[in-house]
């Protein structure tokens, strides 16, 4: 079953909507989804919905409710590209993972005894953060952006976490890549995975950016370090 929810936000000053898929069976655990620069588009909520498919209660808060709740842009369509940089820029990052921690906490109140989180693009630099701020029992980035800068925040990483790395990430240079590398890996909470010749991207469910083997194996990669982390 899917629906749309309203989340309190942390302060309990305001509202803001999300997307949950439910499992047809009790929930093994639940995890959190965080969306890439263009909103909670088909390709957020279908990875709800294949993650409510293995078992999980997913949810996708709708963190561009800065801005005007229910925004969705196509990466493949060149203005809405554009006005997903712009909202980028213009993000409260801050408040994002404020956010996340909001859903956290409905999904526990839900009864769900661990609760993980993975992200994409944006997503992927807000599930760092998510790892180094909230309680999140297993956190997952794909080619998340920026963490060079986040690195003062490792120590904080106190559960598991993974990062999916494309090498030729457009949005992710070789420098922040080896700083990533020089940072965490001998961190003995996080785990690093390289996949080379690929682009910011490329595990998107639908889009010109996707390459199936390469979301495939990181999907894999990421459906066991959830069945470890949260389930086993």
């Amino acid at each position: 079953m899917t629906e749309m929810i309203t989340l309190e936000t942390i302060d309990g000053a305001d509202s803001f909507p999300a997307y949950v898929a439910t499992p047809s069976d009790t929930p093994k655990a639940a995890i959190v989804v965080i969306q890439e620069i263009f909103g909670i588009n088909a390709g957020i909520r279908r990875k709800c919905d294949k993650l409510a498919e293995e078992g999980y209660l997913a949810i996708a808060p709708d963190l561009f409710w800065q801005f005007e709740p229910g925004i969705e842009l196509d990466p493949d369509i060149e203005p809405e590209m554009q006005k997903a940089l712009d909202l980028f820029g213009k993000f409260d990052q801050d408040q994002g993972v404020r956010d996340i921690e909001a859903a956290i906490k409905w999904a526990r109140a839900e009864g769900c005894g661990k609760v993980g989180a993975v992200g994409y693009c944006l997503g992927g630099r807000l599930a760092y953060m998510t790892a180094a701020r909230t309680d999140s029992d297993a956190t997952v980035g794909y080619y998340a952006v920026g963490v060079d800068n986040l690195l003062r925040e490792k120590d904080a990483i106190a559960n598991p976490l993974m990062l999916h790395i494309p090498t030729e990430d457009g949005f992710v240079d070789k420098e922040t890549q080896q700083a990533m590398h020089e940072g965490l890996d001998d961190h003995p909470k996080v785990t690093l995975h390289d996949y080379a010749g690929l682009d910011h991207g490329f595990a998107t469910e639908f889009g010109k950016r996707r390459d199936d083997d390469a979301a495939d194996l990181a999907d894999s990669r990421t459906a066991e370090f959830f069945k470890a982390h949260l389930v086993g």
